[in-house]
């Protein structure tokens, strides 16, 4: 018996789950820190890893990226913009290592080209970490009167996790001196990668800014370098091989909840345009509100649509909205039978969603929830995309003001 409760514990098991099968982190800018929570593989059950919650090591941490193999984690910290008395903060990328029993341990910190780091992206290779920045840096050499965006990117250390930048090799200043960063679209907000295209989300001017991915971490501008959306409030985008979608928050006649727009990725001299799927954009659930994120879950067949509030006056909660995704077409409807909703969906969170991620063995989601300072977790149907309850506990309380959050597998 003593021999198997040792084996037990060393595999990171307790007489009432099964081992860790992946690591979770949920950022909180309330006191600018990093919770790591272990995932039960038998119950989606969270217990927080040793030394938890961790310092952020900056201001106002609002994004988190992994290299693949969950040995590095990468953290945005925003910082503050000067405001009357309160003095700026300059934002930065703090790097990470994963040890054993999920314990993280900083580096050191990085900065990127531009001002106020708001999101960040390892691409599919893991060599390659993508830094989106609220505006590129305005100089007399290369003016930024229009206020746009940039990416920063920096090669990433196969070894330790650190950073190298990438210069910009196609666009000199008027000194003939090549920029250190990649322009896009004004007031970026989120990034994402769908196989040889990156795509930012620009919400001041409601467009997607594409860039073919090159060499060397090179990123070129594409033929169409913007792509109109007819988007009234664009809040999210993320990418499910060659489909986009992206979630628009304004209201419409026919769908006060908002609406999701369906594309897909151009090909041959069309690269990395985005084509508006037959039937154009697809109405929100019924009753549901301000969508902000959204996700294509691992297999490819679903996708979730947090919802920050409700339209229904006697149920206020925030909500996650399910679309089952044709693998044909990418074409999306109510996940549920003949056209209407299954029962549950939209599926109750807490409040003030942000964030969703979900484990690699396709059981668990989680949410994190920043106005309740919790995170939901929900069990999976793998046939079906529908969400129930964990079978323990579904709420877990975390850091303070949570934003987004990052899912590891365990590699220990």
């Amino acid at each position: 018996m003593a021999l198997v409760v040792s084996v037990a514990m060393g595999l990171g098991m307790t007489a009432c789950g099964g081992g860790t099968v992946a690591y979770l982190w949920v950022l909180g800018t309330q006191y600018n820190q990093v919770a790591g929570f272990k995932v039960d593989n038998y119950s989606g059950n969270l217990t927080q890893v040793v030394g938890s919650p961790f310092s952020s090591n900056g201001t106002n941490p609002i994004s988190v990226a992994l290299k693949p193999g969950g040995r590095y984690l990468y953290v945005i910290n925003k910082g503050v913009v000067a405001n009357g008395t309160t003095p700026a903060t300059p934002g930065n990328i703090a790097l990470f290592s994963v040890g054993g029993d999920g314990v993280l341990t900083f580096q050191q910190s990085y900065t990127s080209r531009g001002n106020t780091p708001v999101w960040a992206t390892v691409d599919s290779t893991g060599n390659y970490l993508y830094v989106l920045d609220s505006l590129y840096p305005d100089n007399p050499e290369y003016p930024n009167p229009n206020h746009l965006g940039d990416i920063t990117v920096f090669a990433i250390d196969p070894n330790t996790g650190r950073l190298q930048l990438v210069p910009n090799q196609q666009i000199k200043d008027s000194n003939q001196t090549q920029l250190t960063f990649f322009p896009v679209g004004p007031a970026p907000t989120m990034l994402r990668t769908s196989g040889s295209c990156v795509f930012t989300l620009d919400t001041g001017d409601q467009t997607v800014y594409p860039y073919a991915v090159g060499a060397n971490g090179q990123l070129t501008i594409t033929a169409n370098s913007t792509i109109a959306t007819g988007a009234g409030n664009l809040t999210s985008i993320t990418a499910n091989g060659t489909y986009v979608y992206l979630t628009d928050a304004a209201a419409t006649s026919d769908s006060p909840g908002g609406r999701i727009l369906p594309y897909t990725v151009g090909t041959g001299s069309s690269a990395c345009s985005l084509n508006t799927l037959t039937g154009g954009p697809v109405n929100n659930l019924p009753l549901t509100s301000n969508p902000v994120y959204s996700m294509v879950d691992n297999k490819g067949k679903t996708l979730y649509v947090l919802n920050r509030s409700s339209l229904d006056p006697n149920n206020k909660a925030s909500s996650i909205s399910a679309f089952t995704i044709d693998p044909t077409t990418g074409k999306l409807q109510f996940l549920g039978t003949g056209g209407s909703p299954a029962a549950g969906n939209p599926y109750a969170v807490g409040a003030g969603p942000v964030c969703m991620v979900e484990d690699p063995t396709n059981q668990w989601a989680y949410t994190s929830n920043n106005i309740d300072g919790t995170i939901t977790g929900k069990r999976v149907d793998s046939n079906s995309g529908e969400l129930r309850e964990l079978p323990r506990n579904s709420t877990f309380p975390t850091v303070g003001q949570p934003t987004c959050m990052a899912l590891s597998p365990n590699v220990n």
